[in-house]
Parts: structure tokens; sequence; C-alpha cells
């Protein structure tokens, strides 16, 4: 949509040159060296014109790196959870798009037990369910994130353990106190030593850690760096308490599926097992999605939320423009007996209307210049201090330079007119 749009600004502005080229042919380098002069002798006033420009290039190419980071920010999150993934959610598809959050808590652990047994397309499974809890070590203290899961995760999530072990099914089945934490904790709780055989708390339960995680950032909203990870039983019956009537309720479970080529039979397959298991025929009261759906979403919402920006910021631009006409009119007001007095000694109205054109031009095209330079800079200086990958997008140059340059073409053409009708002896006579 942004490439048509920049095709779309391309061949108005061509259209309009085109229009306007037989007038601004007729001696177009004495015409040029005139605005030039009239410009630079009106540094200030050329300046404050120029800067609406400035500020509508500058906000819109800004706001389409911006937008463009972080969809890319978006898609690196969520191509990192891992290849050939399902997630299986709790509650309806409909219900979850309407932003329903009362969601049942049928979605249990022996969902994603039954799912790893009983479906052949599946490589790996891996339930999750997170709270928020107070983790400690001797005095130090953090609140953050405790997640129970089962022995699957490092393989569905592609995570790498850089210490130790991860959680085995042993520790499942026993309702285990062992713990793996994320390296951001570790270093909050035990800076250089090594965490491994040591003691932390978890809301006042002793947990002895086993392993620590390899770095890796955030994932879905959850940072598993500053996360301590336990089974998914104790979780249950040690923190959070069993909440849901069929079981061990889960937060969503993870599935990895043998290839990519069998993911549409893993979903086929995992949803009339889901089906069968919660004895429902008609609305499902679970919710499968892929990476790929994510993606298909997370570019839908970024590109809508780049466009939307990108338009409010152009706003700043036919202000600018504007701005170029008012003063272009001031222009064409003062010099009413310079007009006069070309007009008199020869100049036709297409060279008067060919200066002023140039003008109009000269100034929105520095003023367009000049913003894409303050526009890439702030990306840049954007991306030094948030996770959003800098790039200036071509497309967003090419379409700010355009545009601007068509609005100095566009608005120039009023102020322009004006002046190439005046009547050189009422001019003079005015003067």
């Amino acid at each position: 949509m942004l490439l048509k749009a920049v095709k779309n600004g391309f061949l108005w502005f061509l259209s309009i040159g085109l229009v306007c080229w037989p007038v601004l042919s007729m001696d177009f380098t004495e015409s040029l060296k005139m605005a030039t002069k009239t410009l630079s002798a009106n540094k200030l006033r050329s300046s404050l014109t120029m800067l609406g420009i400035i500020i509508g290039n500058a906000s819109v190419i800004a706001m389409i790196g911006i937008g463009e980071g972080a969809q890319k920010y978006v898609n690196g999150q969520l191509q990192s959870l891992g290849p050939n993934v399902l997630f299986v959610v709790p509650g309806s598809r409909e219900a979850r798009q309407l932003g329903d959050l009362d969601i049942p808590r049928n979605l249990v652990l022996a969902d994603a037990q039954a799912i790893s047994t009983q479906v052949p397309s599946v490589a790996a499974v891996a339930a999750e369910k997170t709270t928020q809890g107070l983790v400690s070590y001797r005095s130090r203290n953090t609140n953050t994130s405790v997640v129970g899961t089962t022995e699957g995760f490092l393989s569905v999530r592609s995570f790498e353990i850089a210490q130790g072990r991860f959680l085995s099914d042993l520790d499942q089945r026993s309702n285990s106190a062992v713990a793996v934490v994320g390296d951001t904790l570790a270093e909050k709780l035990f800076d250089s030593e090594t965490p491994l055989g040591k003691q932390l708390r978890v809301n006042g339960i002793t947990f002895e850690i086993v392993g620590v995680l390899e770095k890796k950032g955030s994932n879905l909203g959850l940072d598993y760096d500053d996360a301590v990870m336990i089974p998914i039983t104790t979780l249950a019956s040690r923190i959070v308490g069993r909440t849901s009537p069929y079981g061990i309720d889960v937060g969503f479970i993870s599935i990895s599926a043998n290839s990519q080529q069998e993911m549409d039979t893993a979903e086929f397959q995992v949803t009339n097992l889901l089906r069968l298991r919660h004895g429902v025929t008609e609305a499902d009261d679970f919710y499968i999605s892929s990476q790929d759906t994510l993606l298909e979403i997370a570019d839908t919402v970024t590109g809508a939320l780049t466009l939307m920006l990108a338009a409010i910021a152009s706003i700043s631009l036919f202000v600018g423009g504007i701005g170029i006409m008012n003063i272009m009119l001031v222009s064409v007001r003062e010099r009413t007996q310079e007009i006069g007095l070309r007009k008199a000694i020869g100049a036709s109205q297409k060279d008067i209307l060919s200066q002023f054109l140039i003008e109009s031009v000269i100034l929105a095209a520095i003023g367009g210049l000049v913003g894409t330079a303050a526009g890439a800079g702030g990306i840049f200086l954007i991306a030094a201090f948030s996770p959003f990958e800098a790039g200036v997008s071509v497309a967003a140059v090419v379409l700010a330079v355009g545009v601007s340059g068509s609005i100095g073409l566009f608005f120039g053409v009023v102020p322009a007119r004006q002046a190439a009708r005046l009547d050189p002896i009422l001019a003079l006579r005015t003067a």
C-alpha cells in the first residue's frame, strides 16, 4: 500500500510538471537566478517559510520509520517463538476477538499430555501458566514472573540452557521444588556467584536452582530472562492452587509440529482431539493459532498503525504548503513595483509566473531535503533508546520529498498567477 502511494504521488507530481513545463522552460536559467537571489535576500523569512515543510517531512519520515521499526520488532518476536509452533489457548476465537475477560479455565495439563501421546504429527508439547511472585535470595528481593511449565518447553520454544539442566518429567510428577532462572534474574540475585545449587524463595517457598536459561529476550510480552521457571504441578500445588474443576488449568499450550508441511495436519488432529475431550460439537471452547497467523495479524496491525501515523504527520506538510502560499502572496504584494517594471520592459506573464513558481518549489524542495535529514536523525535517535530497529525507508523519503515538491508547486500557483496577471501600468501606479 505504501509503494502504491509513492507511485500515485510520483505520477501526480509528474503530471503537474508536464503541465507546467512549457511555462517553466521559458528562460528557465534566468528565472532560477532571480528566484535564488530573491530568496537569499530574505533569509529569515525564507527559513521560517521552509520550517513547516521541514517539520512535515521530518514527521512523515520519522513516523513511517518508527512504524516499520515496530513491525520488524514484532515480527522478530514472533519468529523467535520457535519453528512450526501452534498455540492452543482457552476460550473461543469470537470471545477473544471481542476482548472477553471471562475466559474459561477448561484447558488443562491433561490436554497437553493427551496431545503429546495421541497426536502423531506433533514433535513436542509444552504447557504454561504464569503468575507474579516475590523472588528472594538472602537480602535481595525482586517481583517477577513465575512460570509453571513442562519439560517440552525448551524444544518447542527454541530456548537453550546455559548452566545445569531444565525441568524434567520426574520433577513434574513429584511436584519437586526445583527452579530454572533466567539470565537477567540470575545477575540480579547472584551477581558473579554461580546460581546452581543455591536456594531461592518464591512467595516464601524454598526452591533449589537446577539450571540457568541462555539469554534470549522478551517473548510474547514476557521476559523469560527475568523470570523463574518451576514445574507446573508445583506451581498449582504450592503457589496458585488449583483453580479449575477439570484439573490443573494452563494459560496456553504450545505445540511443535514435526515439520512445516504438517502444520495443518497437526492443527486438524489437535482440534479433533480437544473437541472429543471437551465434549463440544458446535462452538469450540478453545482457540488454535499458528505463528503464520500471528505474523499476518501483526503485519496488518502495524501496517495500519504506520499509515495512520504517516497520515497524521502529513497534515503538517499541507500546513507548510499553506504557509508557502501565504508568504508568496505577501511577496507578490511587496514586489508589485518590481513586477510592473519587469512587465513594462518586456517580461511576459509566463516569465513572471515561472519566477514565482520556481521560488515556491525551491522553498519546498530545500525544506524537504532538510526535513528528510532531520527525520532520519530522529529515527536513529529513537532507535538508540528503544528496542526498535533503526532504518530509513526509501519509499518514505521518495514520498515525503515528492509530496513536498508537489505542495510547493501546487500552493505556488495561486500567488504566481496573481503576480503574472498584474497590469504593468496599475502596478507601477500602485507602487
